[in-house]
């Protein structure tokens, strides 16, 4: 129990994929300019990478390492990631038609998105077991979840403040997001 806390609180705050990893800063920055697109686009990723986890590190430990077909790790994740987003698609686009068009490009994008294959990998790296893997899927897509939203948050404010013309737009997201993983450092010493 202490192992699948550690786990989450590490991939949630410690170790955010997007602020202490740098990994999907392409939907963290192109989704993240309304509240209502974020979330939307943070359930899908989160459904995604926990399922993926789970699948992968199946396919991983009963197919490819008994078989002698590591060197297909990359291929074969891919598949089962393009194939889940596929279905998340054809869900959003059937229960919510205008979060599908506000998702617009970044929606099928979630196959490309170098989060949800990080962690398929890095929990078999970790040598994580299928619980693990599954927390460990969980607490990554919820940090990335929790960076979508305070940057959407702070973004839908800063449309009301007054920022100098030559920083309007993306590079104030850039200046916010670094101040943002600048804030998050500070969770190092949380989990030891």
């Amino acid at each position: 129990m202490n192992k699948i806390l550690f786990i989450l609180l590490s991939t949630i705050l410690v170790n955010n994929y997007v602020f202490a990893q740098f990994l999907g800063i392409c939907p963290f920055l192109g989704v993240s300019s309304k509240l209502q697109t974020a979330t939307g686009m943070g359930i899908a990723v989160t459904f995604v990478v926990v399922i993926s986890s789970a699948v992968t590190w199946c396919i991983q430990t009963f197919i490819l390492t008994p078989l002698g077909l590591e060197y297909l790790q990359t291929v074969v994740f891919i598949l089962v990631i393009a194939s889940l987003v596929q279905f998340v698609e054809i869900v959003i686009k059937k229960s919510s038609p205008n979060l599908y068009t506000a998702m617009g490009v970044f929606l099928p994008l979630i196959t490309t998105n170098c989060i949800v294959l990080g962690v398929a990998v890095l929990n078999i790296q970790e040598n994580y077991n299928l619980i693990e893997t599954v927390f460990s899927g969980l607490g990554a897509s919820l940090g990335f979840f929790l960076a979508l939203i305070l940057m959407s948050s702070l973004r839908e404010k800063l449309e009301f403040a007054d920022i100098p013309k030559s920083l309007q737009g993306v590079p104030i997201a850039l200046i916010s997001a670094g101040l943002m993983a600048l804030a998050f450092s500070g969770f190092k010493g949380l989990v030891g």
